[in-house]
């Protein structure tokens, strides 16, 4: 009877004791824990620099586009000062 025991016993602790080394500890399981808290942590910070640079793009093609455009009104603008520069010196040339 005793034999019977041990031998249950003995396979007991086998049992327990590969289900204990399959186990992850509570230390391995807090290193995945913050494994997997850091790469979201980086999808989160990925995801937040694709919106900012984006927007920076639009802002940069926008400042661009303005530059533009004024660059436009200053040569128009520098136009009509030579324009009227010739026609001032016409009209004092008639003199």
């Amino acid at each position: 009877m005793e034999d019977k025991f041990f031998d249950l016993l003995e396979k007991l602790y086998i049992k327990v004791d590969t289900m204990e080394k399959n186990m992850a500890t509570r230390d391995e399981l807090e290193e995945i824990r913050q494994s997997m808290a850091t790469r979201q942590d980086i999808v989160r910070l990925e995801d937040k620099m694709d919106i900012n640079h984006k927007a920076l793009y639009d802002g940069y093609k926008l400042n661009y586009e303005k530059l533009n455009m004024l660059e436009k009104k200053v040569d128009e603008i520098n136009d009509k000062v030579e324009k009227q520069d010739v026609e001032i010196r016409v009209i004092k040339g008639a003199r």
